[in-house]
């Protein structure tokens, strides 16, 4: 038998030579882990501004540490609480209303997509679905504004039908401001987060596919016994990255979309840190904030992976 002290020599010899057989390998991530060091860890040296009073005349090293004290002013001060709840519940229902029809729109996108036998028509769908991602926000809000303005098409088309009597103002309605965010994004990012679904259904061993034939499956039996089981890890990958992100939403489509009317429920964390935070030089106040952010972020993906760790033991 051989003693613990051997055995570590010998794994730490493999591991030395997998690293050497690999060294080109680690030479490319170089750059790589320079630029993530620089841009991503380095920054996050501005959090001590969160446990001071900072001022910029007297910077990091001059201001006055308060400790916790601006991330209690998130929950206990009378001015800014209320504030703080009304932007919370904004980010969390147009994040929660954007991971339920956002990811499942994708999947079944790719899924349909995949069962069209047409390669050239497939084709078409699938470059058409794809452009507008690479179309900018500045443009789908003009166009989805655009599109439900009071003499907008559809409006026209309602009026036409005889569904209405009078133009509907639909960017002026509070109750459907999320819901116009939620299926601008849909349609703005379905054929492109699609993407990564086709490949992994391209993946499936099509013996499975004949497999079922031969047993009797139908085409939505193929779906639900062979594709759906056959793409179910990276399903749930991607399931738990959302759900890491789902308070990390941006402000753009937000932003871009909203007007003064429905500003109480267009206004989201990532804007009220600008606005609050930055524009009106709170920077601690700011900093506070973008912590609570990272902390929520990390502590939803570590809950997730754990929860999906015990449904799927195929999840790392």
């Amino acid at each position: 038998m051989k003693d613990n002290d051997t055995v570590l020599t010998e794994k730490s010899k493999s591991r030395w030579k997998q690293i050497c057989e690999q060294k080109y390998l680690f030479l490319l991530s170089v750059p790589f882990v320079i630029w993530l060091i620089v841009f991503a860890y380095v920054p996050l040296a501005g959090w001590i501004m969160a446990f001071q009073d900072y001022k910029p005349n007297l910077g990091i090293l001059g201001s006055k540490w308060v400790g916790f004290k601006h991330f209690i002013r998130m929950f206990a001060d009378p001015l800014l609480a209320p504030k703080f709840a009304q932007v919370l519940r904004n980010t969390l229902g147009m994040s929660f209303m954007g991971l339920v029809f956002g990811f499942v729109f994708p999947i079944a996108f790719a899924i349909l997509l995949n069962e069209v036998r047409e390669v050239k028509f497939k084709k078409f769908v699938q470059t058409v679905s794809y452009i507008p991602h690479f179309v900018s926000w500045v443009i789908i809000a003009n166009i989805i504004s655009s599109a439900l303005s009071p003499s907008g098409m559809i409006n026209e088309a309602l009026l036409y039908f005889g569904f209405i009597k009078t133009p509907y103002r639909f960017m002026e309605q509070t109750k459907l401001f999320w819901w116009i965010v939620v299926i601008s994004d849909i349609w703005k990012e379905t054929g492109w987060n699609a993407i990564i679904y086709i490949a992994a259904i391209a993946g499936i061993d099509q013996q499975l596919y004949e497999a079922a034939v031969v047993d009797g499956c139908n085409r939505w039996q193929k779906i639900w016994h062979v594709t759906l089981p056959g793409i179910r890890s990276t399903i749930v990958t991607l399931l738990i990255i959302n759900i890491g992100n789902i308070i990390n939403i941006g402000f753009e489509k937000q932003w871009l979309l909203s007007n003064p009317v429905v500003a109480p429920v267009a206004t989201v964390l990532d804007k009220y840190i600008i606005d609050f935070g930055i524009s009106n030089f709170n920077f601690s106040y700011g900093t506070a904030l973008g912590i609570f952010k990272s902390v929520v972020s990390i502590t939803l993906l570590f809950l997730a992976n754990k929860t999906a760790k015990k449904f799927d033991s195929e999840i790392m």
